[in-house]
């Protein structure tokens, strides 16, 4: 009876929860979004309390200089903070949080490919990427335990289930999407970017220098990003639009400088 329940709690769940991405794409969306943003906030502060901050002021106005120009573009009030941080990273999460590493400095060489990465972070947030992927866990996990009920795990037979039910949820469910997700921030990122009036010419360039410092990363369908390669060649393939975006952008007088 427990069993059945939770199957049909789950099934409307998932019928009541499938939204559209700005690019097209069906989606998984069971969380408010006001509780992501209480989510992004908390896990912001978190971070905050165990990553030293970046105090240089020309560093710190340098980023905001760039993110504030890109955020202008998705409205809403955010928060941006440079992290002391080696890695060549960003993030933004839900409630209008972005971090900046020190890392990415050394990799983005310019405040066009600064606004790759920041576009591309915050486009995760505006196409509710990280719903997307909480929600995707807890239809996994509760399918998971519903099969778990079934086949009993005290078996032979059920622990080889289970173990392949969890390769086959890491491998076979959460990062195919989560590929599609990095994908499909390229490209919001890329448009986002070039409405910002930054040159999405710089992205390729960005992306040939973080191929420099990721030697040794796994292959691509063990991985949740796409290859730096085939991220190349797709924003390869957007450039001529997004320039045409950027021109419009600069006929508005969005010509940013940010050094």
């Amino acid at each position: 009876m427990q069993t059945r329940l939770t199957a049909l709690i789950l099934g409307a769940a998932l019928l009541t929860g499938c939204t559209t991405s700005p690019s097209g794409r069906s989606q998984l969306i069971l969380m408010p979004d006001s509780e992501m943003d209480q989510i992004g906030l908390q896990a912001f502060t978190n971070i905050k309390d165990k990553t030293p901050v970046n105090s240089n002021r020309a560093t710190n106005s340098y980023v905001q200089c760039v993110g504030n120009a890109i955020t202008r573009e998705v409205g809403g009030n955010w928060e941006i903070v440079v992290f002391k941080d080696d890695s060549a990273n960003a993030f933004a999460l839900p409630g209008g949080k972005i971090g900046v590493n020190t890392g990415l400095l050394k990799v983005a060489e310019n405040q066009h490919q600064l606004a790759t990465v920041i576009g591309h972070e915050v486009a995760h947030v505006q196409a509710h990427h990280s719903n997307e992927r909480v929600s995707q866990k807890f239809a996994v996990d509760q399918g998971m335990s519903l099969l778990n009920a079934i086949a009993s795990p005290q078996t032979g037979t059920g622990q080889a289930l289970m173990g392949l039910l969890g390769v086959g949820a890491e491998y076979g469910i959460l990062l195919p999407f989560s590929r599609v997700q990095e994908s499909e921030a390229d490209v919001l990122g890329l448009e986002l970017m070039a409405r910002a009036g930054f040159d999405p010419r710089e992205s390729v360039k960005l992306w040939i220098n973080m191929s420099r410092t990721n030697s040794g990363q796994p292959p691509e369908f063990l991985s949740t990003h796409p290859s730096d390669s085939s991220r190349i060649s797709g924003l390869n393939a957007r450039i001529p639009s997004a320039l045409n975006l950027q021109s419009r952008a600069r006929q508005q007088g969005k010509q940013p400088a940010c050094r």
